[in-house]
């Protein structure tokens, strides 16, 4: 299949793209809530994820950065078109199951920001904000990529990294003012993370594991730090893709590290583990800062920031693995109406059905009363697809040094083939050792029924993962 190059991706812009597709504010809470044993799992996530998911992405993208198509065209290469579908596939399925996810979150802090925190655990309310905002993002998608990469970058920008600057900042007054450093009296009860010495509560550096649904959380640490390949559908976008690809990613990963660390450590010093929850706890600690200096008005401010950075995390989600979609469409595995696109280049049709996948997802949110359970269970599911997703990825870097060994590449895995076997490796058996824990009911959630739990995220798993090839039966590909 021929590319078609259009030159109107910057290197810094594709960088706050692919931040805003990796990190969100909303992970905090994920990692605050652990106390200080975050430290271990944001150091697991980055030596065996975020690092190998990197440097594997950049080889591979900087090899194929002028083709185009991202992780469809690397495990096409490697394997087979079928295959390169699946992969693409899971990319794309499981962001759709994320979707509801993100714009839960986006829906806690427009609650804040109208002084309704209360709705943040309403259901209703968070459904049909998930829905109206999701197709509103896919209203400004289809205007192209000039306006879409604007909003994801400066939405990057303003509503990821100023309020995430500024949590800092108050949270350093804060201590600064005498309060307490509240990871220092971690709760009794969650004895992963805190232990209990002459009837005094220390908080721990690493998780007490004594059984796998204690580090259940592990998986979702994984999808927090996953997505860095994501933008590779744009490398092609870029003046020198082959050399400016890898530096994005590169850069990307360095920032996305520090703004994880800092954030959820600031988070953890301002509100104690019983208080955080995984949907509204980033805007509890935005909410005691900003009261306990005097500087409550900030609130609506931060929280309407926060939304926009949101809104452009969303935009990039929705481009990027769809627009993958659409070169197993041109290739002949999905149907011809799939492979169109409107005057501004994007594709539409596959825009359509995917936002009314997401509306159907997006009502579970009315269906389960417990909005943090249903949260969980969304971000359950959603791992489990990337993460074999992954595992193709890790496997085309290792298979495509044997098959084509000539391969320009720009950026190499150091080391040789040693070098792409322990870095790829380490990723491949990291993800494979957090696909397995997903389907642990977590022990920091009323999940009901473990059965249940399992059986709804065994079956997703199946039905997502089995579709694809039901999908291609009696397909004639091209080429």
């Amino acid at each position: 299949m021929e590319s078609t190059k259009t030159v109107n991706m910057t290197t810094t812009r594709l960088v706050f793209m692919t931040g805003a597709a990796v990190f969100s504010l909303r992970g905090l809470s994920f990692m605050a809530i652990e106390e200080l044993t975050m430290f271990f799992y944001v150091l697991f996530g980055t030596i065996f994820f975020l690092i190998p998911a990197s440097m594997v992405s950049a080889e591979l993208g900087g090899a194929f950065g002028s083709v185009g198509g991202g992780v469809y065209t690397w495990v096409k290469e490697a394997f087979n078109k079928k295959f390169g579908f699946l992969s693409i596939w899971l990319q794309w399925i499981q962001n759709v199951v994320y979707f509801p996810i993100l714009l839960g979150f986006a829906a806690s802090i427009i609650a804040y920001m109208i002084g309704k925190p209360e709705l943040s655990n309403n259901g209703t309310y968070v459904g049909i904000f998930c829905i109206v905002v999701y197709w509103i993002s896919t209203i400004i998608t289809l205007n192209g990529s000039q306006l879409m990469s604007k909003i994801a970058s400066y939405g990057f920008l303003l509503g990821t990294i100023i309020p995430g600057v500024v949590l800092l900042l108050f949270t350093i007054i804060y201590v600064a003012n005498g309060n307490p450093l509240a990871f220092l009296h971690p709760s009794a009860v969650d004895t992963t993370s805190a232990y209990i010495v002459e009837g005094i509560t220390h908080p721990r550096w690493f998780p007490h594991i004594t059984s796998l649904d204690n580090i259940t959380f592990l998986a979702a640490v994984i999808l927090i730090f996953a997505g860095i390949e994501v933008q590779a559908v744009h490398a092609n976008e870029l003046k020198n893709p082959s050399k400016q690809f890898p530096k994005v990613l590169l850069f990307a990963a360095v920032l996305i590290f520090f703004l994880q660390i800092l954030g959820s450590l600031a988070l953890a010093v301002v509100l104690p583990e019983s208080k955080i929850t995984l949907q509204s706890g980033l805007m509890q600690a935005f909410e005691n800062l900003f009261i306990s200096t005097g500087f409550k008005w900030l609130l609506p401010v931060i929280c309407l920031l926060m939304a926009f950075g949101v809104l452009g995390s969303v935009i990039s989600w929705i481009a990027g693995p769809s627009r993958g979609l659409l070169w197993t469409a041109k290739d002949g595995l999905l149907h011809p109406s799939l492979a169109k696109v409107n005057k501004n280049g994007i594709q539409q049709n596959i825009l359509i059905i995917q936002g009314v996948i997401v509306t159907l997802l997006a009502s579970i949110y009315f269906i389960i009363p417990n909005v943090g359970v249903a949260f969980f269970l969304l971000a359950a599911l959603t791992i489990g697809l990337y993460l074999i997703m992954y595992m193709f990825m890790y496997a085309a870097g290792i298979k495509l040094r044997y098959s084509q060994p000539n391969l320009v590449r720009s950026f190499t895995v150091p080391g040789g083939m040693f070098g792409m076997w322990a870095i790829a490796g380490i990723g491949f058996l990291a993800v494979l050792f957090a696909f397995i824990v997903s389907f642990f009911p977590p022990s920091q959630l009323p999940v009901g029924s473990p059965i249940e739990y399992v059986g709804l995220v065994l079956g997703g798993t199946i039905l997502f993962t089995g579709l694809p090839f039901l999908l291609t039966i009696g397909k004639k590909t091209k080429g």
